[in-house]
């Protein structure tokens, strides 16, 4: 909730100041202030809801929130995406009649080799995406998961950077390469407090994100590399921590808008298109740079809500852009 909360702050103050740009207001309610209403100059009412926006269908949202359906009708309109499948938890199984549980999930993890990638449906910020190795990993993540939802996805991992590009009805806003939380040794420190100094960087820099030290994937994570906390990297040795790259988690954004390829541009404006979506967040995993035309790669999901928090208080640069985007959007449901 915590984490949702601040969301909708950091959307509502971005909205609060560039509104007046249009003669738009903004109305935040008071207590919880994740919830707001745009009031435009002609009269005209629109609302937003953490970092959703009154802009996308509603059924087109929907779809881009599962990841199992839209990964379906990604398939069908001929995109690359992730292999994987759903499964269910045990209550949800009992309901649908589906023998889909936990356990058919490791049979199909073994079909595909591990490690697999293991994630919620309907989750957002990289809550709960591990890289499972074994039965005992697996278990114990899916586990977790459904104390939150009742699907869970199995997917095999893709290998390559990691992009978001943010289109708005037709045109790229912003593009970035997005890297797993990490930190570089300095020959003195342990990993516990290099990850205390990030942390301190963070607050400085204005980003909200929290570094959750105690996290079991961090902790999964550093013992494959044979490290723990207490242990001290070489100068100059950069240590990553979790497997996937989201801001949220402590990750780090490299803006390479300028440098993106057309291909890559034309690709993510037209699958925000045939998913019925003007506003979206397209991830995907490009085997190769970014900057050449489009070879191997694979559309990791698409987000109809992209939440830019992380990204804007990544920069000056961010935030302009960050801004200049919110104005568009709001020019729109004007």
């Amino acid at each position: 909730m915590k984490k949702r909360r601040l969301d909708g702050l950091i959307l509502g103050q971005i909205l609060q100041k560039i509104a007046p740009q249009i003669g738009a207001s903004i109305v935040m309610e008071p207590r919880w202030r994740i919830v707001g209403q745009i009031i435009f100059k002609n009269g005209r009412k629109r609302y937003f809801r953490y970092s959703t926006v009154d802009l996308n269908p509603v059924g087109a949202s929907d779809i881009a929130k599962d990841k199992d359906y839209a990964n379906f009708f990604m398939r069908q309109m001929g995109y690359p995406t992730i292999p994987g499948r759903a499964f269910f938890s045990k209550e949800f199984c009992k309901a649908i009649h589906s023998k889909r549980d936990i356990e058919a999930a490791y049979h199909y993890a073994k079909s595909l080799g591990f490690p697999v990638f293991v994630k919620p449906n309907s989750g957002s910020q990289g809550v709960d995406v591990a890289k499972v190795y074994t039965k005992l990993e697996l278990f114990r993540h899916m586990r977790r998961i459904f104390k939150r939802d009742r699907v869970a996805l199995i997917q095999r991992p893709a290998f390559g950077g990691d992009y978001r590009i943010v289109v708005l009805d037709r045109r790229i806003i912003s593009a970035y390469k997005r890297i797993p939380l990490n930190v570089v040794g300095d020959g003195i420190s342990t990993i516990r407090q290099l990850l205390v100094l990030k942390q301190k960087e963070f607050a400085a820099a204005g980003r909200d994100t929290i570094i959750r030290s105690e996290d079991a994937r961090i902790r999964d994570t550093l013992a494959r590399q044979k490290l723990s906390m207490r242990s001290i990297p070489f100068k100059g040795n950069r240590i990553y921590l979790l497997d996937n790259a989201n801001l949220s988690t402590g990750g780090d954004a490299v803006d390479v808008s300028d440098s993106l390829h057309k291909g890559f541009k034309d690709l993510a404006v037209r699958l925000t298109y045939d998913m019925g979506l003007r506003l979206c967040g397209v991830d995907l995993v490009v085997n190769g740079n970014i900057a050449d035309a489009p070879d191997e790669f694979w559309v990791l999901e698409v987000n109809a809500a992209p939440g830019l928090d992380h990204y804007v208080k990544s920069g000056k640069a961010q935030q302009r852009i960050v801004e200049s985007m919110y104005l568009e959007v709001l020019k729109a449901m004007q």
